[in-house]
């Protein structure tokens, strides 16, 4: 049996209660890891990896980091989806018997860190929590250790819909039970999310304030979310604000698919925020402000009066262009109120946050003034729901410098008046200096040794330097040698012996006290927390709301109207993101009119002609107006829509295994099974990934299916020109197209919207704008002059399959010779045994169930069959 000392008997009995995480063991000025942590520390952190005797044969694998410089390790090692539990000692060497004892002090895990490179100022870090309910749906909660906000939902759609909306909210770390971590690990794992096990649930009286507003359905899920944060935590939770629920109903619902196909916050292409709505509406200067903004475009309202209060809100800032300017000037010395609540509560609140504290306490008078005074009523009652907090900017005022250093051991936190006893350390710490300083000089007078200084240092304290060159000038009668370097000796005298007793006590006496004052101030702001947190959540919505006015008058942005039925119109609708990005160039608007007795538009038109855009602005018109935003038109009268659903673009689902179809396809089926006539629905280009007719065939089941069953504001867009005669059998179906012309045998795209189809799909002219080899191009003109030229009856199925593909704009190889190969139907000439069956495998054949690639395969071999008995 290995018999470990006992220091690393107790390492591995913490360990053992921490096994998924790594333990940070404090030793000294450093954290250590041992044995299988040390390893994989040190090749996550390139740091070097050691050994140490732990009373065992061999040496044992550690490796570890300085204490001052751990928050940057624990911040990759977190970032990388590892735990470190930090373990540090509980009783002073002095006092222990045996080895020191240690506790594991804090859990950080991806959920819960709360500062770091990886902490986003404007983003929320939220931690989430799940439990399966009944119905293929289940219960969520989340909360942001760093803010306090906390949230829950009901999620349907089973395990897809609850990932999606994990994603949705960039929830790095969920917490379940064991039967849902099975359920779920292996997609976890795919997507980045870490899985934590909780059993237990917060007990029901602490909890009780937490979760009294929640469905009895979502009061299981917040608690065991609080229980996990309390257990791996274990700091005071006062700044958790009670849990959130809103109902759907009350909110524009789209979906993470829509999302990403709508660019909202992150860009399909670069992963990134540039080229999103998200970049074009960011006009905030506080970091609440950038989270809020962000909540709002993650979930726009439903609810016609709480949108139109939004409108007048920026429709006030807008008429008051001096009243909103000096708005945002006070606003940017606001500081992250509701983070700096948060480390209040946790006790890692440092000078330099109280002061950031105060002087953001320090603009809510000026800010709630220019609110009263502009003469609008929606201004006026932002400002009366402002707590200007005086009282606790005065507390700070007369506690915290006015420039404390950043940590709080260095001393110089506490303003002098604060604490009598502390100003008489510091003077006799002073004093003490001065003195010092006058005995320096006094010694260099008697001495004459100019360069004679007094020094300090922790180890020898005070010493008079004196240089080898100059000690034959000095009386070494009265100095007492401390310490011989290379070029000078060091002396101390009775009097310095004595003097140096009173400074040292007093500073390490001054020091002390100024820490237990701090500590102590910091446990009287937690009252205040709450407080803190309204004025921060009334803050951020002024910051949006600027922000809102901002680019409304900036991109020349209209106010929406609202109305109850079905109808839609937009009159000179633009892309604001695209309109941004074209920058001076002149973006082309186009309208969008749905009435209720046509209220779905099959869209034909050339590639790159903008239907795709088109499409994308008129979701984004919606978001805005129901944001509470302006939007980019002439004019816009719009319906209140509960969901959007979009199927845009194209793109292979890797992890699930899924190609671009199945991606089409499933899409497509999430929009249909939860759309109502209220919603907005986009489907650009349905059927293309799989053969010509079963495409087409699906394309207009989908399209009759939304007509007669749905009702919902449907835009379609399509390359199947067939697929325009639905106009005569579907009462509420209006074509139009996005208009093309041809100047010089070059297409000209004019991005106008007009009525009616389109007459042709210039896929040619599309594929010479591509720059395809000029011989290419001349010889798909010519083909495609000679398919348009044939009579495409039925029995020639060759070339109705080529003709398709043409459209297709994918260059076909020609599959006949000029000379026919079969007979016209009233020749005299009898058919050959070959040339019948050819007729009967064609006669047979099902071309509804076959691909273009396979069509072609089959021709060719009839082809050679028929050449070969000629």
């Amino acid at each position: 049996m290995t018999t470990y000392t006992p220091m690393m008997q107790q390492y591995l009995s913490i360990k053992s209660d921490y096994e998924d995480a790594f333990l940070f063991y404090r030793l000294g000025d450093f954290y250590e890891m041992f044995f299988e942590d040390a390893i994989k520390a040190s090749q996550i952190l390139e740091i070097t990896l050691t050994g140490r005797d732990a009373g065992t044969k061999e040496r044992i694998p550690m490796c570890g980091v300085p204490f001052h410089s751990a928050k940057g390790y624990i911040e990759t090692l977190v970032s990388k989806g590892h735990k470190v539990a930090i373990c540090e000692q509980t009783e002073s060497p002095k006092q222990a018997k045996g080895v020191v004892r240690r506790e594991v002090v804090q859990l950080i895990t991806p959920g819960t860190i709360m500062e770091g490179k990886t902490i986003d100022g404007k983003s929320n870090h939220f931690i989430a929590c799940a439990e399966e309910l009944s119905n293929n749906s289940f219960a969520l909660a989340y909360l942001d250790v760093s803010t306090g906000e906390a949230a829950t939902t009901v999620v349907e759609g089973g395990t897809k819909g609850l990932l999606q909306q994990l994603l949705t909210f960039s929830i790095r770390e969920l917490v379940v039970t064991e039967q849902l971590q099975l359920l779920l690990a292996e997609q976890a794992s795919s997507l980045g999310i870490v899985l934590s096990l909780e059993q237990e649930e917060m007990a029901e009286e602490p909890s009780a304030k937490y979760i009294s507003k929640l469905p009895g359905e979502l009061k299981g899920v917040a608690k065991s979310l609080l229980r996990y944060v309390e257990r791996t935590q274990m700091r005071n939770l006062s700044h958790i604000q009670p849990f959130t629920y809103t109902e759907t109903k009350q909110l524009l619902r789209i979906d993470t698919n829509s999302k990403r196909n709508l660019e909202l916050l992150e860009s399909i292409r670069g992963g990134d925020q540039k080229g999103t709505l998200l970049w074009l509406l960011d006009e905030t200067v506080t970091a609440m402000g950038g989270r809020k903004l962000k909540q709002w475009l993650h979930q726009p309202l439903a609810t016609r009066s709480a949108i139109e209060n939004r409108l007048s809100i920026v429709t006030d800032l807008l008429d008051e262009f001096f009243v909103r300017n000096e708005l945002k000037e006070l606003l940017k010395n606001v500081y992250d109120l509701e983070r700096l609540a948060g480390r209040v509560a946790f006790g890692n609140v440092g000078g330099r946050d109280l002061a950031q504290l105060r002087e953001s306490l320090r603009q809510v008078p000026s800010i709630k003034q220019q609110l009263m005074n502009a003469g609008k009523p929606t201004l006026a009652r932002l400002g009366e729901k402002l707590d200007e907090c005086g009282d606790i900017e005065a507390f700070l005022s007369k506690a915290i410098t006015d420039n404390p250093p950043i940590a709080i051991k260095e001393g110089d936190v506490i303003r002098e008046g604060y604490n009598d006893k502390l100003d008489e350390l510091r003077f006799a710490s002073r004093n003490g200096k001065d003195w010092i300083a006058q005995l320096e000089q006094k010694e260099r007078e008697l001495t004459g040794i100019k360069n004679l200084k007094i020094g300090y240092n922790r180890i020898f304290g005070y010493y008079i330097e004196i240089t080898k060159s100059n000690i034959a000038n000095a009386d070494l009668s009265r100095y007492e040698r401390k310490q011989t370097l290379a070029n000078a000796e060091r002396y101390i005298t009775e009097e310095l012996k004595e003097k140096e007793a009173i400074i040292l006590n007093a500073e390490e006496q001054s020091l002390a006290l100024e820490y237990d004052l701090f500590v102590q101030l910091r446990d009287q702001l937690k009252v205040f927390i709450p407080r803190v947190q309204a004025l921060a959540a009334e803050i951020s919505e002024l910051d949006v709301y600027i922000s809102f006015a901002v680019v409304s008058e900036k991109y020349r942005f209209v106010k929406p109207s609202f109305h109850e039925s079905r109808a839609l119109k937009i009159v000179g609708g633009r892309h604001p993101v695209v309109e941004k990005m074209l920058n001076k160039q002149m973006y082309v608007p186009n309208d969008c009119v749905l009435p209720n007795e046509k209220n779905m538009m099959l869209i034909t038109g050339p590639n790159m002609s903008g239907k795709s855009t088109y499409m994308r602005q008129v979701a984004l018109i919606v978001v805005l107006a129901q944001m509470g935003c302006y939007v980019p038109a002439d004019e816009a009268v719009l319906p209140i829509t509960d969901q959007i659903f979009t199927r845009i673009g194209a793109a292979d689902d890797l992890v699930a295994g899924q190609s671009t179809f199945m991606v089409e396809m499933l899409e497509s089926q999430n929009a249909i099974t939860n759309a109502t006539e209220k919603s907005l629905l986009l489907f650009d280009e349905i059927g293309r990934g799989t053969s010509t007719y079963d495409g087409m065939a699906l394309a207009q089941s989908m399209m009759e299916y939304i007509h007669d069953k749905i009702g919902a504001n449907t835009l379609f867009s399509t390359h199947y020109h067939e697929l325009t005669a639905l106009e005569q059998q579907l009462a509420r179906l209006q074509n139009v197209h996005v208009s093309a012309t041809e100047k010089d045998g070059k297409v000209v795209f004019l991005h106008k919207v007009r009525q009616g189809a389109a007459d042709k799909s210039y896929g040619v002219h599309v594929a010479s704008l591509a720059e395809m080899p000029e011989e290419i191009i001349n010889r798909a003109r010519v083909l495609l002059e000679q398919f348009e030229a044939k009579d495409l009856g039925a029995s020639s199925v060759a070339a109705s399959v080529i003709n398709e593909a043409a459209t297709d704009d994918e260059l076909q190889l020609s599959l006949f010779e000029e000379e026919a190969i079969i007979p016209p139907a009233d020749s005299d000439k009898k058919l050959s045994e070959i040339e019948v069956e050819v007729l009967e495998r064609l006669e047979k054949m099902n071309i509804m169930g076959t691909a273009p690639i396979q069509a072609i395969n089959v021709l060719y071999e009839l082809q050679q069959a028929l050449l070969s008995k000629k």
